[in-house]
């Protein structure tokens, strides 16, 4: 008891520490000086109930584990069908899914819409990074940095050669691929915490090359007017920007409307989807797939049966980095403006956090931690200051209550009848 009592102790005293440094104290600018102030009277309530909260949780750690043992746990496997009706719904069922998300969007609103392509965004990020940690079990905390190649690839390439966004989607993927495939080298020899280290410095640095780099890159200022995808050559704009160019509602004759755009981007969201999901599911059933795997598992014992780990690794992280590549290329075209400060730290963070709590591996369950991830903090908006301390709260819970993640990877196994 005594132990459990100092150990709560040291906790609430370090978060006691922490949430001063970013709640409790804040810096405003009044003309040119810097003031500090400090927490409302409310803010210093809530840092109170969540020291108090975490003092208790250390204090009787072993009741609340067994409450949240206790907790029923969503068994999906007793939900479905036996094993011969689920494979001969599943095309029925996948079909149906997809025509809902392709009418979907003409039934909601203009924001709606646009909410659901930024899910679809993550989606992809979180399929990419699913691969070299949930598949590999290679922690990556760099992989913002895949993002921004993809993202400013198709930026400089619009801005610079004029080139469309269908003609830069598969390079942004490939010079994605490239660097993942380049900081595969110098950590083959590292895992676990150190891996950590390296994957987080590159993509600090490549964060700070584009702020600095402002000949090309335009530094803090970012790249703006990035041109937006076309159907065929009609433009989704009022008029047309260039001479002899059409628009897709003088096209149809239908009158212009500014939802056109942003359907017209859900639907390429959902389209690439879609094509990520097909590509990842035929690699786990190859035999990289059963590779990263074992790599994931046990490495020696990879070495043992006679796995190229290289191969393995640097397989990994070009696969998963060109998935970040198709998702930052979409999310330029999508914005039409990007700056180092859409790269930071944060975004790894967030896409690791969507990967953990789905469940390593599981495709299904990032695809729902992903909406999960994306669709509260819309929902709570006056929170939105303590967006971060949410997610961590979040994380928390889900390792004491359901560690394995929402939705568990399952391996095919075979058994023998008794």
């Amino acid at each position: 008891m005594r132990k459990r009592f100092y150990n709560a102790i040291f906790a609430s005293g370090i978060g006691f520490i922490l949430t001063c440094m970013m709640v409790g104290i804040s810096l405003n600018t009044e003309g040119t000086t810097l003031k500090v102030e400090g927490a409302s009277a409310a803010q210093w309530t809530w840092i109170g109930i969540g020291i108090s909260l975490v003092f208790l949780s250390q204090l009787f750690a072993g009741q609340v584990d067994a409450f949240l043992g206790a907790v029923p746990k969503p068994q999906l496997s007793k939900l479905l069908p036996e094993e011969g009706k689920r494979a001969m719904l599943k095309p029925w069922l996948l079909a149906a899914l997809l025509v809902v998300m392709l009418v979907w969007p003409f039934m909601v609103s203009r924001g709606s819409v646009d909410l659901a392509t930024l899910t679809l965004i993550y989606i992809m990020l979180g399929l990419g990074l699913n691969i070299v940690v949930g598949l590999a079990g290679l922690l990556d905390l760099g992989f913002v940095a895949f993002y921004a190649v993809g993202a400013y690839t198709y930026a400089l390439l619009s801005q610079y050669f004029g080139m469309s966004f269908w003609a830069c989607l598969p390079l942004s993927a490939g010079l994605a691929a490239l660097f993942g495939f380049l900081l595969g080298f110098p950590v083959l020899r590292l895992r676990g915490d150190y891996l950590a280290i390296v994957t987080l410095g590159f993509g600090e640095i490549i964060r700070i090359l584009l702020n600095n780099w402002t000949s090309v890159t335009g530094g803090p200022s970012g790249i703006s007017g990035i041109a937006k995808p076309s159907l065929f050559g009609l433009e989704f704009t009022r008029r047309a920007k260039e001479e002899g160019a059409t628009t897709f509602h003088e096209f149809f004759g239908i009158d212009y409307s500014s939802s056109y755009k942003v359907i017209f981007l859900y639907l390429i969201a959902v389209i690439l989807v879609c094509f990520v999901i097909y590509v990842i599911n035929r690699l786990m059933r190859m035999p990289i797939g059963r590779a990263w795997e074992a790599l994931r598992e046990d490495e020696i014992a990879c070495r043992s049966l006679g796995l190229n780990r290289t191969m393995i690794k640097l397989s990994a992280f070009t696969i998963g980095a060109s998935t970040a590549g198709f998702a930052g290329a979409f999310f330029s075209a999508r914005q039409g403006f990007i700056s180092p400060e859409s790269f930071i730290f944060i975004e790894s963070a967030i896409i690791l956090a969507i990967v953990v709590l789905g469940g390593m591996g599981s495709q299904v369950g990032v695809i729902l931690a992903a909406i999960v991830m994306t669709i509260l903090p819309e929902l709570a908006r006056e929170f939105s200051e303590y967006r971060m301390l949410l997610f961590g709260l979040l994380m928390v819970v889900m390792m004491r209550w359901r560690p394995e993640g929402l939705v568990p990877m399952k391996r095919p196994h075979l058994e023998l009848k008794t």
